[in-house]
């Protein structure tokens, strides 16, 4: 039986049963919610405890949205053990995070990259820049499908919303003081304090409360040589004031250092994959003639019109001295823990974040809110298989709305309309387009050379000698006003129809200076405005099922990994592209608010950019998605979350990209010393058209359970075990090396006696070793080890 047809019969079991357990009980309606059974069941924090807005705009639970979402509570991170966004997997369907070079920076949703959202606000772009931060938060959103109009334009793959903690508990102010305190040791040096305090103010007439959130992390990694810091502060400010009106206003500081890209294991061979076993040797032909411990564009050659590390594939194996090993050439077997990474590569990152709402709710219970927001990063950041990159971005916005109700009788509806402004300003500067790349150069069982290490734009060079320029230089600006609107209309008790959309107009501006921009030349200017849509149709069954359907059609911005748009996308037109969701599911909420769920079958036709020359790539991907939380008593709970699904590359690919020596014919030794490259992906054999984007698994499936002892004299018990089943990847290359299909197993268990807690949390139990592939560019380069068994213990103290 295939994945999917497990999926499915399982949803048809899960669906079956607890309809004919439901309809066996004569006492209460089978579709209502046992408040006070769900509270004392939903200890690990699985099921909503107040309306969500992030799908459609309007408060609804998740459970009553017709689209496939996840929410994830504070509790539940914890329980489950979830310190990044990867973790995320465990609880959402759909969700896997192919490695960007080794940082959490974005969620892949149903088989492309999703969009980071902070209280409802398009965040500044982070594929990878740095790991997102999650510990701050209330509750993590994860919708599978585009942005609510409210929100603004994007892509249909899906979006992760942040919701900082507040002061608010479950809608209402807390009337005492209430804080913690955590201390965090573990494997690798692991060291991890937060602190968090929530205060009520009265100001006068006016109630509300002032919530603090400080982290700072200090740790090494699994893997030898990395050593990511980071600082994170956030507040956030709720007051009612008189007469209706409230407002919220707040912020959060980020920092870190140490988020370094690698990507993992180079030289890659299925003999590495299966076995460890690792080609050795280096180059001696190149070599550091003014020793400055680094390779510069004059060792070289041909800068900046060229480079001879990288030889172009026309179908034909070719090789040259610089490509081949000549000094310790044979074999040895890798250790995972080590990976492509030197003490001359860094990443350098600060973000900040503000916001504040204004809000009047009238008579009739219309309410009326103005929204502000802000957001910057500025990443500076070098990795010494030639990539050097330093991004200054910030973006800010407006929102007005309002929200309102009618009643016509059998018809009722809520709706909001309103408008919103957005204005972004960029700068991205890199440097890739001379070819001074070589991830396969360096002996990673050796270690770093001065042979094998790029020069960089930071570093700064004697008299005489040329350094490598910021090739890519891009300034860029964009603003995009848009009005919208959005209404759930309920037909009778039971039928619902949900209609959204919004139009915006667009302005955009490029301009890209670099020494070696291999772009159209001059500032780049556009506007042009376009429309999205969505519209949803629900059916609420007197015995708890939810069947539903959903269509939208959406738009979106090309942007880079700053922000920004490149000049060549503007100037061909191609910088505002569409897509397409078609979707059809199933909800339920059975045996009194104790298992709920969703079954989603999608088709999304959708954009990304691709290759080093930023050209935008079709995608078509299909799939089936299953989610089940049960609170089967006051001590267990279980959920599970798995899918299937297929992601299709349209052709032609026209993207330029780094290929692996087989793939150009060459043995290991004889090009290892350099790179090889194709001007158009769809040059190579079996690459013509489509084909299948095998970064991503076909499917990830979770199962957890989790135990919770009742409130003794001498304190309680809890414990989580779960696992995640990730079926094989591969590249993208015809006969690409393979990635094996793999399960990891993680679990964490705690004491809790008064104030203090302890918990223990054990990721990756039995050491299993598994790879992911790299992304983009070098997607057939690199692949990263799975981390091994690590360990954390965590002491807490509430008041």
């Amino acid at each position: 039986m295939t994945i999917r047809a497990r999926l499915f019969a399982t949803a048809v079991a899960v669906c079956v049963l607890s309809a004919g357990a439901a309809f066996a009980q004569d006492t209460a309606p089978t579709d209502s919610v046992d408040a006070v059974l769900v509270l004392a069941r939903d200890k690990a924090g699985l099921l909503e405890k107040q309306p969500s807005t992030t799908v459609f705009g309007l408060e609804k639970s998740l459970l009553e949205t017709p689209r496939s979402a996840s929410f994830v509570s504070d509790t539940t991170l914890q329980r489950f053990g979830i310190e990044t966004i990867d973790g995320l997997t465990a609880v959402s369907p759909g969700t896997y995070t192919a490695s960007f070079y080794g940082v959490p920076g974005a969620l892949n949703i149903r088989g492309t990259l999703a969009e980071n959202y902070f209280r409802g606000f398009k965040r500044v772009e982070n594929r990878g820049t740095y790991s997102t931060p999650i510990g701050g938060a209330a509750q993590i959103e994860i919708v599978r499908g585009p942005p609510t109009p409210i929100y603004g334009a994007g892509k249909v793959g899906g979006m992760l919303n942040f919701i900082p903690k507040s002061a608010r508990d479950e809608g209402r102010f807390l009337t005492d003081p209430k804080g913690e305190l955590t201390a965090t040791f573990g494997a690798y040096d692991k060291k991890n304090l937060t602190a968090q305090v929530a205060l009520p103010v009265k100001l006068g007439k006016a109630d509300g409360g002032v919530y603090v959130y400080g982290e700072i992390d200090d740790s090494k990694s699994f893997y030898r040589g990395l050593h990511p810091k980071r600082q994170l502060a956030e507040v956030s400010a709720d007051f009612d004031l008189n007469n209706g009106w409230s407002t919220a206003f707040g912020g959060m500081v980020y920092h870190s250092t140490g988020d370094v890209q690698t990507p993992g294991w180079n030289r890659l061979t299925q003999d590495l994959i299966d076995h460890g076993t690792y080609i050795t040797g280096r180059d001696a032909t190149l070599i550091d003639t003014d020793g400055n411990g680094r390779l510069t564009p004059g060792e070289v050659g041909f800068y900046p019109f060229g480079s001879a590390l990288y030889i172009p594939y026309y179908g034909f194996p070719a090789t040259d001295p610089n490509h081949t090993l000549d000094t310790g050439v044979g074999t040895t077997k890798l250790d995972p823990r080590t990976v492509y990474i030197s003490a001359a590569d860094f990443s350098k990152t600060r973000t900040n974040t503000l916001y504040f709402d204004l809000a009047k709710r009238f008579d009739n219970d219309s309410v009326l809110k103005l929204q502000l927001f802000y957001d910057d990063q500025e990443n500076k950041r070098f990795v010494s298989y030639g990539y050097p990159a330093w991004f200054d971005s910030s973006v800010w916005e407006a929102r007005a709305s309002y929200a309102f109700g009618r009643d016509f009788g059998v018809v009722t509806t809520k709706s909001i309309v309103g408008a919103s402004y957005r204005k972004f300003k960029g700068r991205r500067r890199e440097s890739f387009n001379s070819g001074m790349i070589a991830l396969d150069r360096r002996d990673i069982a050796h270690g770093a050379t001065a042979t094998d290490l790029i020069d960089s734009p930071f570093n700064t060079e004697p008299a005489g000698v040329q350094g490598l320029e910021w090739e890519n230089d891009n300034r860029g600006t964009w603003s995009q006003t848009g009005l919208f609107f959005t209404s759930d209309v309920k037909l009778g008790q039971r039928l619902t129809l949900t209609l959204g959309g919004r139009y915006d107009w667009y302005d955009v501006a490029a301009n890209d200076t670099g020494a070696l921009p291999f772009t159209v030349s001059g500032r780049q200017t556009d506007d042009r405005g376009k429309g999205t849509w969505s519209a949803s149709l629900t059916y609420q069954t007197p015995i708890g099922l939810m069947p539903y359907v959903s269509y939208a059609k959406a738009s979106a911005l090309e942007v880079s990994q700053a922000g920004e748009l490149a000049p060549g996308l503007i100037a061909d037109g191609s910088w505002l592209s569409g897509s397409d969701l078609a979707e059809a599911g199933v909800k339920f909420q059975l045996l009194h608010g104790t298992l709920v769920g969703s079954l989603a079958g999608y088709r999304q036709n959708r954009t990304q950019l691709s290759g080093l020359t930023s050209i935008v790539q079709s995608t078509r991907a299909k799939g089936v998605e299953l989610e089940v939380r049960w609170l089967a008593s006051e001590h267990f709970s279980f959920t599970a979350a798995g899918n299937t699904q297929h992601t299709t590359v349209k052709g032609p690919d026209a993207s330029f990209q780094y290929i692996p020596a087989y793939t150009a014919g060459v043995p290991g030794a004889q090009g290892y010393g350099g790179s090889y490259v194709v001007w158009t992906f769809n040059s190579l054999p079996g690459r013509a058209g489509d084909y299948d984007y095998t970064l991503i698994p076909k499917s990830v499936v979770s199962l957890y359970g989790a135990y919770t002892s009742d409130q003794h004299d001498w304190g309680s018990v809890g414990a989580t075990l779960g696992v995640t089943h990730v079926t094989k990847t591969a590249g993208t290359v015809q006969n690409a090396v393979t990635y094996p299909a793999y399960a990891v197993v993680n679990a964490s268990a705690y004491f809790a006696h008064g104030p203090y807690t302890a918990e223990l949390n054990v990721d990756n139990l039995f050491d299993k070793l598994y790879f992911t592939p790299d992304a983009d560019t070098y997607a057939n380069l690199g692949a990263l080890p799975g981390r091994g068994r690590e360990w954390r213990v965590t002491l807490k103290r509430t008041f």
